[in-house]
């Protein structure tokens, strides 16, 4: 990287404010002759984090939905519990980048008392989304009482782990863990590979020895400019993942998080590329582009904001007249 004096200057504010984290791993994944890299892009500070940082730190407004603190419980029937702020690596457009530098007021173990309790004293939460930081960034036998409190609670069915290990650091994926965490099912697996380069022989075995332990894994992407919005890097992504037996789950649309604005695409021409990928691929291989909202509103669609498709549906209005006439 050639940079001045200036530029070196206000990349390490940025660092300052927005840390840098990045698994030597990641790092080797970099095409260091392109300046454009996108394995780069989502790891490297950018003086744009804060040029250009407009916008609320908290855009789902997790904060207010908090009962206890780091227990986020926004929809009825499931929560999202935070336990650790810590990353093996820090994605620039993380949307919860206002806990990089917070240093925890309270240990994992009381902080884990009050969650259990509250998921305990609240029969409706059926599923428990295990989150953070990077849940993984914790050591097995931790990682295991943890899952042991939750599974202890008669009501919990379901647990889910959402972390980002088998893309940024897979040798954490290891046989002993995997033997773990089959102890724990149903328990499922959200990660988040943004690139078909980010898909290699080391992350392909690390989401397989998860398979093998009978854990389902799905993909939540982020669309990120110049980084994965075009039909082709989609395609050459969501294919790839079907490839290593990988549900192509959400594409999200980048939250309004500060320090993020340059990673944000247009709304209109984000649904376009999507309708040029719909009509090409399978539905195996196809995720769901949606926005995500605050409150209880949740993930919304964004297909069914579409022109293209509102006006498929009036072309065929005869189909649903007939089945109109049959009720």
């Amino acid at each position: 990287m050639n940079a001045s004096a200036e530029e070196l200057d206000l990349l390490r504010q940025t660092a300052s404010v927005y840390p840098l984290a990045v698994t030597p791993y990641y790092l080797s994944l970099i095409n260091r002759d392109d300046e454009e890299d996108p394995i780069k892009k989502q790891c490297f500070p950018d003086s744009r984090e804060i040029l250009f940082n407009e916008g609320p730190e908290d855009p789902l407004e997790e904060d207010s939905y908090m009962p206890v603190p780091k227990l986020v419980h926004r929809y009825p029937d499931r929560c999202l519990v935070l336990v650790t702020e810590t990353c093996a690596a820090y994605c620039r457009h993380c949307n919860r980048k206002r806990y990089w530098t917070a240093s925890p007021r309270i240990g994992l173990k009381t902080r884990l008392k009050h969650m259990i309790r509250y998921i305990a004293d609240s029969p409706q939460i059926r599923e428990v989304i295990i989150s953070g930081g990077d849940p993984l960034i914790l050591e097995d036998h931790v990682l295991e009482e943890l899952l042991g409190s939750l599974r202890a609670v008669p009501h919990v069915e379901i647990l889910r782990i959402g972390s980002r290990a088998p893309v940024v650091l897979p040798m954490r994926i290891t046989r002993d863990l995997c033997r773990m965490l089959k102890r724990f099912r149903p328990l499922w697996f959200n990660t988040q590979f943004n690139h078909p380069r980010e898909i290699t022989p080391a992350s392909a075995r690390a989401c397989s020895m998860l398979l093998e332990a009978g854990i389902p894994v799905s993909n939540q992407s982020v669309l990120l400019s110049g980084i994965n919005d075009s039909v082709e890097v989609m395609k050459a992504l969501i294919y790839g993942l079907q490839k290593i037996s990988v549900r192509p789950y959400y594409l999200f649309h980048c939250d309004p998080v500060k320090g993020c604005a340059h990673f944000r695409t247009d709304v209109k021409k984000s649904m376009q590329m999507m309708e040029d990928i719909w009509g090409q691929c399978s539905g195996l291989s196809l995720p769901q582009y949606v926005i995500d909202v605050p409150g209880n509103r949740g993930k919304i669609p964004l297909r069914a904001l579409s022109r293209t498709v509102k006006k498929d549906l009036q072309k065929h209005q005869h189909f649903f007249d007939k089945f109109q006439q049959i009720d």
